[in-house]
């Protein structure tokens, strides 16, 4: 599959490397058949210095996979069968393991869901935080407690010196998310995954965390891939949105584009259902079949697709350009009237 091209720079004569380049990913597991279930269907991704992604889709549809595969670990008992994730010039899944728990933290980071099940409930989380820069920056014991104090203060944990001796369990959910994001962010990686991390809070809370991260990834640097089930969520913050269904990318445009002109029935289907404006869910509402399976054949929308032809169902559509910047894999993209 022919790799997407990338946004143009403002000055062609410039050309600017992606941070990330995603080629030809597939993972798989195994089933209780003899053929394996293909997850990642070779996804295509590409995530420009300081560029946040937007990655959208419904549970089930390979996300979490996808972030776990980027740093070399999918999720068990999950095989990355093809491709390339280029970090840095390096395939990092040709990496040693050694040298993969390296960038693991320092370089590649994720901020989680669950932050409960990702602190230790045993060690206070100034500890916790202090010991990221120990292992990752090589810094000694009283520079590393006072990183871990300066990002207490960047994440806006209130009382940052009192909070430093507390136990996870003695945080709210909100203040345990900002922990785990201090974490993550404590070594200036320049990459972060975010999966779903605001997943689970109220809304308040959520828009906290938000904006947090929005801001804290423009100071220290660093792009971001941000996964979410929320397409809402994507239409504040994130430079470009991509669209996943059944491990693969169905719509890839600029967040204007995406909103403003969708392309795939999908997508239309996703911006319906969370739009709160009744001329907007006229406008991009689209029928459903009723139908949940995936179609193993052609595109695998097809068999919910309200618009598909017989064609949908026999050949897989190429990931084509409509207009620059704006991809999408579909027979019949859905057109602006």
């Amino acid at each position: 599959m022919a790799q997407a091209p990338l946004p143009e720079a403002a000055d062609a004569s410039v050309a600017i490397e992606p941070l990330v380049r995603i080629s030809n990913l597939r993972v798989v597991y195994p089933t209780g058949s003899s053929e394996p279930k293909e997850v990642l269907r070779g996804l295509d991704l590409s995530v420009m210095p300081g560029e946040i992604i937007g990655l959208v889709g419904e549970s089930g549809a390979g996300k979490t996979t996808l972030a776990r595969s980027i740093l070399g670990v999918p999720p068990g008992p999950g095989r990355i069968t093809e491709g390339e994730v280029i970090f840095g010039g390096r395939n990092i899944l040709d990496l040693p393991e050694p040298e993969l728990r390296k960038l693991r933290g320092r370089d590649l980071s994720v901020v989680v869901p669950n932050p409960r099940a990702e602190l230790n409930p045993t060690i206070p989380v100034g500890k916790q935080i202090a010991a990221m820069a120990r292992i990752h920056l090589g810094v000694g014991k009283e520079e590393a407690k006072r990183l871990a104090l300066a990002m207490l203060k960047d994440v806006q944990i209130p009382d940052p010196v009192r909070r430093m001796d507390a136990y996870p369990h003695e945080l709210s959910g909100g203040m345990a998310q900002r922990v785990v994001i201090a974490m993550a962010l404590i070594c200036d990686p320049a990459f972060v995954i975010s999966d779903d991390a605001t997943s689970g809070l109220d809304v308040t809370v959520q828009t906290q965390i938000l904006a947090l991260l929005s801001r804290l990834a423009a100071d220290h640097g660093s792009a971001m891939l941000f996964i979410t089930r929320d397409i809402g969520i994507t239409a504040h913050f994130c430079d470009r949105v991509a669209v996943l269904y059944s491990g693969e990318i169905l719509e890839l445009a600029l967040r204007e584009q995406l909103f403003l002109e969708p392309a795939h029935p999908y997508t239309l289907m996703l911006l319906s259902a969370f739009s709160h404006s009744p001329k907007l869910r006229d406008a991009w509402s689209v029928p459903e079949t009723g139908l949940r399976q995936d179609q193993e054949k052609g595109c695998r929308y097809s068999i919910r697709c309200p618009l598909a032809q017989p064609v949908c169902r026999e050949v897989r559509p190429p990931f084509a350009q409509l207009k620059p910047g704006h991809f999408v894999r579909c027979h019949f993209p859905v057109t602006p009237s």
